[in-house]
């Protein structure tokens, strides 16, 4: 008998499901029927900065695989449809046709839960006017674009400087905005510890972005055409024709919650190590609307990144399938860039091991992507945190020029493998003038962090 597989949500982790899931299993054994509200499927969320900024010049550049060639491979794909309810208790959803308003009821076998995040908006007044944009999806960086003017005042304004508020504001001064960012942190990139960020800070400085940290954000002013016209906070006002939030994405799980589905801390839905929503044998969810197991903390927490969201689909699709896949979790690494600043982090932050009581040694050192005698050689920073007593590594911040944030997977090796970082200072790692110094960076930092789980001699 042929089952029917029903997956909310047509990006990374849904289509990556369906994809896996048909490879698996031919159409006469699974029906796969996939649902999405927006005009586009399997794009990068991740390349809209680039795309936004002109470094990349055609959308399309960022589409994996299109509908016509999902539909290809005999997965159904409903686009501009959006489900508005799950009924667990009869297997089915319920979705509606955005273009003619129609709603139907559609049975499932078995159901994948891949809608996303969505961006968050701070609660005060003016915030949805027109002219306001979060950058989640194609077609938000669409309007976007649709929205920069070709001439007279071009004043931006974004709020929040985490990884999408740093990247897009560097893609608004391409364009040639004139571009404020407004901060409610001591420094940007509040995924390193404040030390780290300043660096970023001083970047952002040097490339024309007025830095406002430390402050909140009171309302949006809009105009006679109810646009928004300037950005205000407790200390003063922010003209701007543009405003651009990246003050974060929280899990987009209110077709869960009204389902009755289990939610962690952050909101988003927690699943076993199958991806399996717990407590429903037949429900997977997967990609920016769940919560992960960190490995390092122990703790679940929501990290909404591409790279997850792929694997998830991957695990997801092979268990539907009838296979059998499973997702270990995360270590927390990420990098990003402003202009030729590389940023990167895995791990733990100080304030993330205080908080669930560990105890540790922060150490930091200057180095070089190259031989320091080799042309070019730029300049880093990392920082490195390990366990008092033990000396387990529990994370790495990197802050440096070209060469520097891929380091930073050399320390994502090591967390995964739980490696201490006196055994990291034995790495057998490529050395050669162009590409490092006889003492990469991030054994430099090892070594002394070692040096300090010794001499504490616990």
């Amino acid at each position: 008998m042929r089952e029917r597989l029903v997956i909310i949500g047509g990006d990374a982790a849904g289509m990556s499901a369906a994809s896996q899931a048909r490879r698996l299993r031919s159409p006469a054994e699974l029906e796969i029927l996939a649902f999405e509200r927006g005009h586009f499927t399997s794009y990068s969320a991740c390349g809209i900065p680039y795309w936004v900024g002109g470094v990349v010049q055609e959308r399309d550049a960022l589409i994996a695989r299109s509908p016509a060639q999902h539909r290809e491979r005999e997965i159904g794909l409903r686009m501009r449809t959006e489900v508005t309810g799950i009924d667990t208790g009869r297997g089915r959803v319920r979705a509606r046709d955005l273009e003619s308003g129609t709603e139907e009821w559609t049975s499932y076998d078995k159901l994948v839960i891949a809608t996303g995040a969505r961006p968050l908006r701070p609660p005060v007044p003016g915030i949805d006017a027109p002219g306001v944009h979060g950058v989640q999806t194609l077609d938000d960086g669409q309007a976007l674009l649709d929205s920069l003017a070709p001439e007279g005042p071009r004043r931006a304004v974004v709020i929040g400087a985490g990884y999408i508020g740093v990247e897009m504001a560097e893609a608004l001064i391409q364009r040639g905005y004139a571009v404020t960012v407004l901060n409610r942190s001591a420094q940007p990139m509040a995924t390193l510890d404040p030390d780290m960020g300043r660096q970023v800070h001083e970047a952002m400085c040097g490339l024309g972005i007025e830095m406002v940290n430390g402050t909140e954000v009171t309302g949006i002013e809009t105009g006679e055409d109810g646009r928004a016209r300037a950005v205000t906070t407790a200390e003063g006002r922010h003209p701007a024709e543009v405003v651009v939030l990246g003050t974060g994405v929280r899990p987009e799980t209110s077709l869960a919650a009204a389902a009755g589905l289990p939610l962690g801390a952050y909101g988003g839905l927690l699943t076993d190590l199958a991806m399996r929503v717990r407590g429903h044998e037949n429900i997977w969810a997967g990609g920016d609307c769940v919560e992960v197991l960190d490995l390092v903390s122990g703790q679940e927490r929501h990290i909404a990144l591409g790279t997850h969201a792929n694997k998830h689909g991957q695990v997801i699709g092979t268990n539907a399938g009838g296979g059998y896949a499973t997702f270990p979790g995360v270590v927390g690494t990420a990098v990003s860039k402003v202009c030729d600043l590389e940023i990167a982090r895995t791990g733990l932050r100080e304030k993330d091991a205080r908080a669930v009581g560990l105890e540790f040694h922060a150490v930091t050192i200057e180095s070089t992507s190259r031989a320091g005698y080799y042309p070019d050689a730029g300049r880093m920073t990392v920082k490195m945190l390990a366990e008092r007593r033990t000396g387990r590594l529990l994370g790495v911040q990197i802050v440096g020029r070209e060469g520097a944030a891929k380091r930073v997977d050399i320390a994502a090796v090591a967390l995964t493998a739980r490696m201490t970082v006196e055994q990291m200072t034995a790495l057998d790692l490529g050395y050669a003038p162009p590409f490092s110094p006889v003492w990469d960076p991030v054994l430099v930092a090892a070594r002394k962090a070692a040096q300090a789980v010794r001499e504490a001699g616990y």
